[in-house]
């Protein structure tokens, strides 16, 4: 027997042992080590409405006569060992405030989740049914959110999250100021975030995420009315459509075979719409929707594939904490004061702030200035409430569509910033009185959360 057969035998037990020792470095090739406190599951169901000849679409209203492609809704529900949480996302054109109280009930009902920790989101998609929870459709959504939600939470699993951002090219700003007064023009000089943001969750067992979230910013109205000069849709596309961000999450969905559940999160996309010249612009047709579809779903696949390099996957961060806060906000309104729900979630080093409505692209970039370096921030409009265009105040100067049919007055910007911003201090955690133990900011936080609203609600670890 040699010398380097007699090493390896007494080796072999130690070899053995750190085979099986769950090390990073020991993970086969295509899996993912996880190492991590927080649980996840997804679910997603086709909420497309059964009757879809000859209705009424909502956004920009027609008659539609059968389904190009389904409506789906997504829920992921977390879990950081304290604290549960879940996001909802929809195909739909908003997040109606009876149907956000109905589903967090039944979510809560259903998969455990407190209602307050629920977000109810919508693409903003223009060629969709309106809610109405007393019609057969709208009892339909509430039960399908309910069985997706218990789906998702019956098959939580630990995972870790990556994160990425990449471009698309086919938004563009719909406002342009000329002679001191706003007009509607696609505006390349315009302000616009092109930049899409996306969190995958991985479970670790192959390179396929359990889920992925992705986030943009642009008006889902491709399929919408189009000018007279434009063929083949001059009176807008005759099917239903989940528009857009439907088409990206199927792409995305396509490319992992299926394996894969994919929801969209809108950004603040009030003044920014898909790039279709016209009068003012045209209806898109398929050769656009593909475009657009594949645009998003390639900046996403790209993200994804990127995230899970050696490099990205030793920056991810094995705890992950959840903390949700959010607020009932009085706005002043053109005709009266206007209530509106704000909320805060952050998930790790992930901070999602939420606006009831539609916020003009430039809320998204003054939020992110505001949280500088202190999370990384995504926006979302259309979120737990529909309350039209949230304008900025610069923009009522010079008029135009978002600030002459929004409810809000000019003020209610300034409100909305500030309320953001103390619900992101309170998430985030750095901000000395946000977790001081001493007695007095103890109850200087409990009186403060009295005096916000009956409504407020904050959960953490």
């Amino acid at each position: 027997m040699t010398s380097r057969t007699m090493i390896l035998i007494l080796l072999g037990p130690v070899v053995s042992c750190l085979s099986q020792s769950g090390r990073a470095d020991d993970v086969a090739d295509g899996q993912i080590p996880i190492e991590s406190n927080l649980r996840a599951g997804v679910a997603k169901v086709d909420i497309t409405p059964d009757e879809t000849d000859g209705v009424m679409v909502t956004g920009h209203r027609r008659r539609v006569f059968g389904v190009r492609d389904p409506l789906r809704a997504g829920v992921l529900v977390l879990d950081d060992g304290d604290t549960k949480a879940a996001i909802v996302t929809l195909d739909t054109i908003g997040a109606w405030d009876d149907m956000v109280k109905l589903a967090r009930q039944r979510i809560e009902s259903l998969a455990g989740v407190p209602a307050a920790n629920i977000m109810v989101t919508a693409s903003h998609n223009h060629s969709g049914p309106s809610f109405d929870a007393e019609s057969k459709w709208g009892r339909e959504l509430i039960d399908r959110l309910g069985t997706a939600a218990k789906q998702a939470a019956g098959n939580m699993r630990p995972v870790t999250i990556g994160y990425g951002e990449d471009r698309i090219g086919f938004s563009i700003n719909r406002r342009k100021v000329i002679n001191g007064r706003a007009v509607v023009r696609l505006n390349e000089d315009g302000p616009n975030d092109q930049r899409v943001k996306v969190l995958r969750f991985d479970d670790g067992s192959s390179l396929t995420p359990l889920a992925v979230v992705m986030h943009a910013v642009c008006h889902p109205c491709f399929f919408t009315w189009g000018d007279k000069g434009s063929s083949p849709y001059p009176n807008g596309y005759p099917k239903m459509s989940a528009d857009f961000p439907g088409e990206a999450q199927s792409f995305v969905e396509m490319c992992y075979g299926q394996k894969t559940s994919t929801l969209f999160l809108q950004g603040c996309a009030g003044d920014i719409r898909p790039n279709l010249p016209g009068y003012p612009y045209r209806c898109a047709d398929e050769a656009d929707i593909q475009w657009a579809g594949r645009d998003l779903g390639s900046a996403v696949v790209r993200t994804l594939a990127r995230s899970v390099t050696r490099e990205e996957l030793r920056e991810r961060p094995s705890y992950y904490a959840i903390r949700v806060a959010s607020s009932i906000v009085s706005l002043p309104g053109k005709e009266q004061r206007i209530a509106a729900e704000l909320q805060a979630m952050k998930i790790g080093p992930y901070l999602l702030l939420t606006m009831p409505g539609e916020p003009m692209v430039e809320y998204g970039f003054k939020l992110e200035k505001a949280i500088a370096d202190r999370a990384v921030p995504i926006i979302v409009g259309y979120a737990n409430g529909n309350l039209g265009y949230i304008a900025t105040q610069d923009a009522y100067a010079v008029g135009g569509y978002e600030p002459n049919t929004s409810k809000l007055a000019p003020e209610a910007e300034a409100i909305i910033l500030s309320e953001l911003s103390q619900l992101a201090d309170r998430v985030v955690g750095d901000v000395f009185e946000s977790f001081s133990k001493h007695p007095k900011d103890v109850k200087r936080r409990e009186e403060l959360e009295k005096a916000r609203t009956p409504k407020s609600t904050l959960r953490t670890q």
